[in-house]
């Protein structure tokens, strides 16, 4: 019995060793070359390559220049060559959404995107929207000889971005559409059948000699409007482009040619800092629409509501998205009553203060006070979240803000 005790207990050790020795290995690679003594785990191999890299980004609170604020090696620096290896380790090393968090840290730590600058830099980097954000940030400044890659390092997360939320866009959107077009006297194939049978509930009639079983008399029919061509909604896009909104502008680029797609409605794209420019004869292609932005610059809200108020010919029949952190470097009084006038005209005024998936945004809580007590709450809102935004904009419905839900 003795033995067969500590047979089971060496069996145990063995069992966990393993284990042990992962977690070891990963608190390694977390903590870094100052935690191998305390963890006891030497790395070797690729362990070792992931370590170094890891290491050239976090390693020593690296600054533009290649010095981190302890005195150490910024592992990076300053350097093309360098940073081109750097990027080529990671991407073999690291999946692609850790990649590209790695490069968007090397972006904001080390201070290293005039070196996207080179064609070569970015045929290394593994593109996303806060990468389509940081070129188009750079501007004017990008020569010739990198304008092209460049735009196709932007067609590649377009594509992808489109690919993902083009589909669901439309469908749902042609629903609320459908719906909003309602007829009272719809033919037989264009029945709204639930909506119907809820109108009509006060006219079920007993069947005779059949407890609990009845009909009901649909007195009032309720159908979808018959589907056609022409359009039904005008929609405005208008999107703050000053330099904390690149990923909204990117994803709204897109949104922008997806709706613009769709023959039923009327989109129009509008950009502004202390400008505005209308892009909507870009629409069909929203990489045209993006290198015809220019992020950075302060902000007049005040003006591009002014100018999409220009262009409102049929106010209970549109809607307005203003795409804006609420920073407003304009009238505050004027924009807030040219918020109430299109309301009290009809227009469907919706307020995201970010059109992204990165989290909770630095915004004007006063001005977005005041715009939720005019009846238009402001809220940050995902991709994802979009089309049902713009569905219940579409039918007059109340918005599923995160806090209330879909």
């Amino acid at each position: 019995m003795t033995t067969d005790r500590a047979d089971t207990g060496e069996e145990r050790a063995m069992d966990t060793a393993p284990v042990e020795d992962e977690r070891l290995r990963r608190w390694r690679l977390v903590l870094g070359a100052d935690s191998a003594e305390s963890t006891g785990r030497a790395l070797t191999g690729r362990d070792e390559a992931m370590d170094g890299a890891l290491t050239a980004l976090y390693g020593g609170g690296a600054k533009p220049g290649g010095r981190g604020g302890d005195g150490r090696a910024a592992g990076l620096g300053a350097s093309a060559p360098s940073v081109a290896r750097w990027l080529g380790d990671i991407r073999t090393y690291f999946p692609a959404s850790v990649v590209q968090v790695m490069q968007r840290d090397a972006i904001d730590r080390l201070g290293i995107s005039g070196l996207l600058l080179e064609p070569e830099m970015l045929e290394a980097v593994e593109p996303d929207v806060h990468l389509v954000g940081t070129l188009l940030s750079l501007g004017k400044a990008m020569p010739e000889t990198t304008r092209e890659t460049a735009r196709a390092v932007v067609r590649k997360v377009v594509e992808d971005l489109e690919r993902r939320l083009a589909g669901r866009t439309r469908a749902t959107l042609t629903g609320a559409l459908d719906r909003s077009a309602r007829s009272g006297r719809p033919r037989h194939r264009d029945i709204d059948w639930d909506r119907t049978i809820r109108a009509n509930l006060k006219n079920h009639v007993p069947l005779p000699g059949q407890e609990g079983a009845g009909t009901v008399i649909p007195e009032r029919l309720i159908g979808y409007g018959r589907t056609d061509r022409s359009v039904k909604k005008d929609v405005i896009l208008c999107v703050d482009q000053s330099g904390s909104m690149a990923a909204s502008v990117v994803h709204a680029s897109v949104f922008g040619a997806v709706l613009a797609s769709m023959r039923t409605l009327a989109t129009r794209l509008v950009v502004f800092d202390t400008a505005v420019v209308d892009l909507t004869d870009q629409l069909d292609d929203p990489v045209d629409v993006l290198f015809g932005t220019q992020l950075g610059g302060g902000t007049d809200i005040n003006r591009a509501l002014a100018y999409c108020q220009s262009r409102i010919t049929r106010p209970a029949d549109t809607v307005v998205v203003l795409i804006s952190d609420l920073h407003e470097g304009g009238i505050r009084e004027e924009m807030l009553e040219r918020a109430a006038a299109m309301k009290a005209s009809g227009v469907q005024f919706v307020t995201l203060l970010a059109l992204s998936d990165e989290g909770a945004p630095s915004y004007d809580r006063e001005h977005a006070a005041a715009l939720g007590a005019l009846g238009s709450p402001a809220f940050a809102c995902t991709p994802d979240l979009f089309p049902e935004v713009m569905a219940a904009a579409i039918e007059k419905r109340p918005l599923p803000t995160p806090d209330t839900g879909r």
